[in-house]
């Protein structure tokens, strides 16, 4: 008589899903806000890391530079700590089941929620040249994203919480047609550290797509990090003491030291009393190369081995295709598309496909 195996299965993990533009340098405010707790999370979730440069074409792109960025985004990933065999890192572009949702998606999204979202209207301004649908229709590519790894959590920063509750709106929209596809993900924001501030506008977030001064990329050199915290704007009272509301550029400081784990910003604070400016920007500035000096060195490795980081990209890019599919045809199961019988035997239907379409076409 066999005996019954009554070993628990183990526990699946929650899903997180992130995705990364390839569209200019990294800043510490990225570091801080997401990439750092990245290496956190991968213990107790399966994580998804996409280099997003379907996202990246909504704004013009010179085709070598991206295709560059990808890479030195995928080295950046995996020298802040993300390892590759325990979280998927790939390209969104590889996995065309990203743009296959996205178009049944924009089925069940309606004009006025998109007109609604306020990201567009900020990036139609700075992009006044080329207003473009993909632009108007980016937060539906985001909901392709999130939704077709079944994620259950998604790393949003507080300027991401509208395209999230849209994501969720659209799935749960779908789900009430069809029944329980979408899984409905939920917003997972850091309690630390989740906003770093502009070194020369302080009320506004740090952001790579603003001039160079106001941030620090991960990859700037000790002389430039030093450089530009010196010139960070802070005010003419003298006081260092935490107050974002009357004193943003110094408590901008105080928390990015506390971020890099110097300390909560009140002992911080406190332990700054009746020191200058200069002492705070010193202090903050060593924390920072201290910091990013290890990142620094691991990238640099990296990036000089492009055939380790191609395959890398290669591998996890069909795994994340396998995960992908698998919602893609419950999907298109449910809108009535027809069954794709030719897939099982792929190779010989693809080579007489081409064939017959070279034929017609010519």
């Amino acid at each position: 008589m066999s005996e019954t195996n009554t070993a628990p299965k183990p526990e699946k993990k929650p899903i997180i899903f992130s995705g990364i533009q390839p569209s200019g340098t990294l800043t510490l405010g990225n570091y801080i806000g997401a990439l750092r707790n990245f290496s956190k999370l991968q213990d107790d979730y399966d994580c998804i890391y996409s280099i997003v440069d379907m996202h990246a074409i909504t704004v013009r792109q010179n085709p070598a530079d991206l295709r560059r960025r990808c890479m030195e985004l995928a080295a950046i990933y995996i020298a802040s700590g993300i390892d590759p065999k325990k979280s998927l890192i790939y390209c969104q572009s590889h996995v065309s089941a990203h743009a296959e949702l996205a178009w049944v998606l924009n089925c069940f999204t309606y004009m006025g929620e998109m007109s609604r979202m306020t990201q567009y209207k900020d990036k139609c301004a700075k992009h006044a040249d080329n207003i473009n649908v993909g632009l108007f229709d980016y937060p539906v590519l985001m909901a392709a994203d999130i939704l077709l790894y079944q994620t259950n959590l998604v790393p949003v920063g507080v300027d991401q919480r509208q395209h999230l509750e849209i994501c969720r709106d659209i799935a749960m929209r779908f789900n009430g047609i069809y029944g329980d596809v979408f899984t409905i993900p939920e917003g997972y924001i850091p309690k630390v550290g989740a906003k770093i501030m502009s070194l020369q506008d302080p009320t506004k977030k740090m952001s790579k797509s603003d001039p160079e001064e106001t941030f620090i990329s991960l990859l700037d050199d000790a002389d430039t990090i030093r450089r530009k915290i010196k010139r960070a704007v802070t005010d003419s009272d003298g006081e260092i003491r935490f107050d974002p509301e009357n004193k943003p550029g110094v408590s901008n400081l105080l928390s990015i030291m506390s971020a890099l784990g110097a300390g909560d910003v009140e002992t911080l604070a406190a332990e700054m009393a009746g020191k200058g400016y200069g002492d705070l920007k010193a202090r903050t500035t060593d924390c920072v190369i201290a910091a990013l000096e290890p990142l620094q060195a691991e990238y640099k490795r990296l990036i000089a081995d492009k055939t380790y980081l191609q395959g890398i990209l290669d591998e996890n890019a069909k795994t994340a295709a396998y995960l992908a599919n698998k919602t893609l045809r419950k999907v298109q199961k449910k809108v009535g598309f027809a069954a794709r019988i030719y897939e099982q035997a792929a190779g010989r239907g693809y080579a007489l496909c081409g064939l017959l379409l070279f034929v017609w076409c010519d």
